[in-house]
């Protein structure tokens, strides 16, 4: 099976630049001389913004990835997947919670993985400004670039940019009307139209722009479940203005508003089991995947009184095509609104959030920049930014078609409404950010210094209710299951920042810089709408705490330094070394504190504390930058070593119950230890005025040195992790890109294009126990399109081979109502994601 994949994966790359090797070849003009393609190629230089000014990609000492509006549009990104699958490096695990849609999506970059669903290692910025979501991403309209950062950048960009930072510069509207549109469908209902206009209200003093942006298509996944349908049904809308202020030479303010909203299905996933979910008559409904087995125990914890061994069937090795159609119970009929409908401790009001099974999410973001020349060396700097997000999720918890399983036995109350066993769940949550920032920035021949100060107020609430039983009513609800839990408090973090820079040039080749921040984060947890009552002072003081009253606070402060050598070496090749530090801020256990005194005994026993200690990160870098040929080949080549400690992990408790299900819960502590290491290298060349091909890679290598887990040593009976490698990131990884194309003689602004890309992403492992592992993917999309005047199209095809196999792997609980849910089946199962299939439509583009 590896040579079958390894052929296709070479006979795809092979494939693409045999097509631009074809049509290349079939132009005279290839033998036109050098220097007449070069001028236009080094025309291409990119800025970046990696250190909070304006530079030349190639003399950013720093290691970063740009892709400019042109490049996004060639390779047909559209989402943060697409995002990801262009970069080396960078993997979207959007299964860490139990589902796969567009609710939590964490950002692994470099192998940097979050251990909870609420962390990040990865933080993203519109314009320099941090914003809390991933969802805004993909609503920007043609942005100017996205700047992917590798590395810690705390000195500059702050909290949670431990791994690195993702950064999206909006275009800024000129002194010339401008529009566009854009109309696409294809195959699977996929639809996308874009309008955008800009131009100058004032003349040289105000300019405006505006766009809308619409996307919709049908999941390609067929539910098998009763009722059908298609899984993984997406939609988006949005729309945003950017206004540009100069009222004198000197000080430009830029406004940005965004509002954005997703309307999506429910997702394409599923379990992979290690035993047989049957029904009561004995009818297979879900049939096992398990190949090994392990011996492990029923305490989870080296040495415990009372170890008792247990044989555990698992899926180990590199896992196949699911053995199960992919289904779920997502009927939605009059028990499913009404369960909606309930409108007692809800964070999203009924008639604003999901009115099915799906995905509702709404997104606001607006800031203001500005930017003012005091003297013609010193800069006054400043942004502010407000964002606030609400989503709501309705999925089908337990993943399969229950409709097999009757009502009345096993786990499924007599009272199920529909007849048989269903586990519909609701997740919300409302999150909200605020942040300012001030610098100073001063130039001259030699002397480049930067200082400033810098404020986040971040909140997040969360809430969840679901039940095998009765869907419909007040709550609490009667007899058959709770549906309407009171939501969490909300957790706050304050973050104050100063920070600095300064870059001295020694000589005309060689440069130092020395940057950092001063960082205090102030953390909060705050109860519920109820009382809570704590009678175990293992972690917070004893007592009865009301509505919204503090739990539990905590501050933090941190120093976090950068220093780059930088030698240019000649003027097109730049050399440069760095040393960083970064800080991940801590987290809390606070929903430990309203479980039972049984519960917070068991936590305290396992070390697991309200607060944990921030992460830390020491990062060493060297780097490699230039161009050769006249500008023609361009290339980037880095290579990392970093050691992560005091990392923060899951920790999944088992709390025993007299006569009755064990209670299954979890918390994080900081009880790991990884070193990372890599080598990432980019290049673009253009051939001459007909091709270009642009190709990156990366190594992302990972060494644990510690991690605890009572459930995985339950279940593998291992307690050294040393040497295994850290879950949900591609340990290989690669792009390919090949343009053919060229102006059309006798057209007024006539050309022509084929383009075809490749990635290639290596399988990740579904936990720190490296068992399971999901299979090497390789997607290949081809475009191809026409331009005459002010029209373009194109046609395309994504997923060219129809590539099916699974995008995401994670260690699950298996739902068995008959043999066991929680706890009796924790760690029996891999939850996995399903891609979309092969996609084929045409795009037309007209421009004013």
């Amino acid at each position: 099976m590896k040579t079958i994949r390894f052929q296709r994966q070479l006979s795809a790359s092979m494939s693409l630049v045999a097509i631009a090797t074809t049509l290349a070849a079939a132009q005279p003009a290839f033998a036109q001389a050098a220097d007449e393609t070069v001028e236009e190629a080094d025309a291409g230089a990119i800025v970046v913004t990696a250190r909070k000014r304006e530079e030349d990609i190639l003399q950013t000492p720093v290691t970063v990835q740009a892709f400019t509006a042109e490049k996004l549009d060639a390779k047909g990104v559209t989402t943060m997947q697409d995002l990801a699958a262009n970069t080396p490096g960078l993997n979207i695990n959007d299964s860490s919670s139990g589902h796969a849609d567009r609710g939590f999506q964490q950002v692994v970059l470099r192998g940097f993985t979050p251990v909870t669903t609420l962390a990040t290692t990865t933080s993203l910025f519109i314009d320099g400004v941090p914003v809390s979501s991933p969802s805004a991403f993909t609503s920007i309209s043609s942005p100017e670039r996205i700047e992917i950062l590798k590395g810690p950048q705390s000195a500059y960009f702050g909290r949670n940019t431990f791994a690195g930072a993702v950064n999206v510069v909006n275009r800024e509207p000129g002194n010339e009307f401008h529009g566009s549109g854009l109309v696409s469908y294809g195959t699977h209902d996929n639809q996308k139209y874009r309008a955008e206009i800009e131009g100058p209200i004032l003349e040289d003093i105000l300019y405006l722009r505006g766009s809308f942006d619409y996307f919709s298509k049908k999941g390609s996944w067929v539910n098998a479940a009763a009722g059908g349908g298609t899984l993984g049904d997406q939609s988006s809308t949005s729309g945003s203005v950017t206004a540009v202020f100069k009222p004198f030479t000197g000080l430009k303010i830029k406004g940005f508003m965004l509002f954005s909203k997703d309307s999506d299905g429910a997702p394409a996933n599923g379990r992979y089991v290690a035993y047989d979910v049957k029904n009561a008559a004995g009818t297979v409904i879900l049939k096992n995947s398990a190949n090994c087995s392990f011996t492990g125990d029923n305490r989870g914890v080296l040495g415990a009184a009372g170890l008792v061994a247990v044989v555990n069937p698992y899926i180990c090795g590199t896992v196949g095509t699911p053995p199960n159609p992919v289904s779920a119970n997502v009927k939605n009929d009059a028990i499913t609104a009404g369960f909606l409908a309930i409108p007692e401790n809800r964070l999203v009001r009924p008639q604003n959030g999901v009115q099915g099974y799906g995905l509702r999410r709404n997104y606001h973001h607006y800031h203001v920049t500005g930017d003012l020349d005091i003297t013609d060396q010193i800069t006054f700097s400043a942004l502010a930014g407000w964002g606030t997000e609400a989503w709501n999720t309705m999925i089908d918890l337990d993943g399969f078609d229950g409709s097999l399983i009757a009502a009345g036995t096993g786990a499924t109350p007599a009272n199920a409404p529909r007849g048989f066993y269903d586990f519909p769940f609701l997740v919300e949550r409302k999150t909200s950010d605020n942040s300012i920032e001030a610098r100073l920035a001063y130039e001259s021949d030699s002397l480049h210094m930067v200082g400033g100060f810098s404020y986040l107020n971040a909140t997040v609430q969360s809430a969840q209710r679901g039940t095998t039983g009765i869907l419909v009513g007040v709550a609490p609800a009667p007899a058959g299951g709770s549906v309407a839990g009171a939501p969490g408090g909300v957790s706050r973090n304050k973050t104050y920042g100063i920070f600095g820079g300064i870059t001295y040039d020694f000589t005309e080749q060689l440069s130092i810089s020395a940057e950092g921040r001063y960082q205090t984060d102030k953390l909060y947890v705050f109860n519920g709408a109820f009382p809570v009552t704590v009678t175990v002072p293992d972690l917070i003081p004893v007592g009865t705490y009301a509505p919204n009253a503090l739990l539990a606070s905590a501050t933090y402060k941190n120093f976090m330094p950068r220093v780059i050598v930088n030698f240019q070496a000649t003027p097109d090749l730049m050399i440069y070394g760095s040393w960083a530090k970064g800080v991940n801020p801590a987290q809390f256990n606070s929903n430990l504190i309203t479980q039972t005194a049984a519960t917070q005994v068991a936590a305290a026993a396992a070390g697991v504390k309200v607060a944990v200690l921030p992460e830390k990160i020491t990062n060493y870098e060297l780097g490699v930058k230039g161009k050769a040929l006249d500008g023609a080949l361009r290339f980037a080549v880095a290579a990392y070593y970093a050691q992560w400690r005091d990392q923060i992990n899951s920790v999944q408790l088992l709390i025993p119950v007299a006569n009755s299900t064990p209670i299954l819960t979890g918390g994080v502590q900081n009880a790991g230890s990884v070193d990372l290491k890599g080598i990432e290298a980019e290049i673009a060349f253009r051939a001459n005025d007909y091709l270009t091909i642009d190709m990156a890679g990366a190594i992302n290598d990972s060494n644990i040195k510690q991690f605890k887990s009572v459930s995985l040593s339950q279940l593998t009976g291992i307690y050294d992790y040393s040497g295994k490698e850290m879950p949900y990131s591609s340990k290989y990884s690669a792009t390919l890109g090949v343009q053919v194309g060229h102006d059309i003689d006798g057209w007024d602004n006539g050309s022509w294009f084929i383009r075809g890309d490749m990635s290639y992403k290596s399988g990740t492992w579904s936990g720190q126990a490296n068992t399971s592992k999901s299979p090497d993917r390789t997607v290949v999309n081809l475009r191809a399109g026409i331009t005459k005047g002010p029209f373009t199209i194109e046609g395309y095809v994504t997923n060219l081979f129809n590539n099916t196999s699974i995008t995401s792997l994670i260690d699950q609980t298996a739902f068995d109502p008959i043999g066991g849910t929680f706890g009796v089946r924790a760690n029996a199962a891999l939850f996995y994601n399903l891609p979309d299939q092969r996609t084929a439509g045409v795009v037309v583009k007209a421009k004013f």
